[in-house]
């Protein structure tokens, strides 16, 4: 397996992780981000992953090339200090043009399985948003595109959070009522980029899917545009 490197050196690979692919091995087998390991290094060392990022979710995940580094990420990232860009696209609108969530999110499971919630009994979960775009579409209904930097990495946080504010993801059937007449089709959620202020620094940023193009194309998206988000600002934050 080979998948696009979006930032390379000595210590670290940013893969361009697709949709539908999970990082790791699960409890079933299949195939995973990990496959293409090999290919990276072939090091006693290393790869490792230095986070994860969902299945669902396609963009940037940093893989560590040895061991030193893969500390210095998880120190990174244990601290609070990396800094992540998320691109949703969400049915319906959020309460403003930007805004904080802080919504303690919790595990749950049953016997269909598990899935995250809010709960006061949650750990600590923040997210930062703000509106790139909004549209009327005749198959979807209204939809907004968000930039999204959680402050914390919480499984499932952005989907979540979206939900939370009242905008659930498009094609997220597990946190919105239903997928939005995507059937099936791959969650809208991009980790557009992401820093770690390391010596020197690790900064990646991630091309929109082709799953999410026509979507984002409505909402005022356009190829080619110089960085991230609507002003087209880059990273560092």
């Amino acid at each position: 397996m080979e998948l696009p490197v979006l930032f390379r050196d000595t210590r670290f690979v940013v893969l361009d992780k697709p949709a539908g692919l999970a990082a790791h091995p699960g409890p079933r087998g299949g195939a995973s981000v990990e496959d293409c390991f090999p290919a990276l290094s072939r090091r006693r060392d290393g790869p490792w992953l230095a986070h994860r990022l969902d299945a669902d979710t396609a963009g940037c995940l940093v893989v560590a090339l040895r061991k030193a580094a893969l500390l210095a990420a998880q120190e990174v990232f244990a601290a609070g200090r990396a800094e992540k860009v998320y691109w949703a696209v969400v049915c319906g609108t959020p309460p403003g043009e930007s805004g904080v969530c802080e919504q303690p999110l919790l595990r749950r499971s049953n016997r269909a399985g598990w899935r995250i919630g809010v709960d006061p009994a949650g750990q600590r979960a923040v997210s930062e948003w703000r509106v790139l775009g909004r549209a009327q579409d005749p198959a979807w209904g209204e939809l907004a595109w968000l930039e999204v930097r959680p402050h914390t990495g919480r499984t499932h946080q952005v989907r979540v959070h979206c939900a939370a504010l009242g905008c659930p993801l498009l094609g997220d059937a597990l946190y919105g009522t239903h997928d939005y007449g995507m059937g099936g089709a791959p969650l809208h959620l991009l980790a557009r980029a992401i820093r770690l202020p390391l010596v020197p620094e690790l900064a990646a940023e991630a091309p929109v899917p082709p799953h999410m193009r026509a979507a984002l194309a409505r909402l005022g998206w356009k190829e080619g545009r110089p960085g991230i988000g609507d002003a087209g600002e880059r990273l560092p934050l």
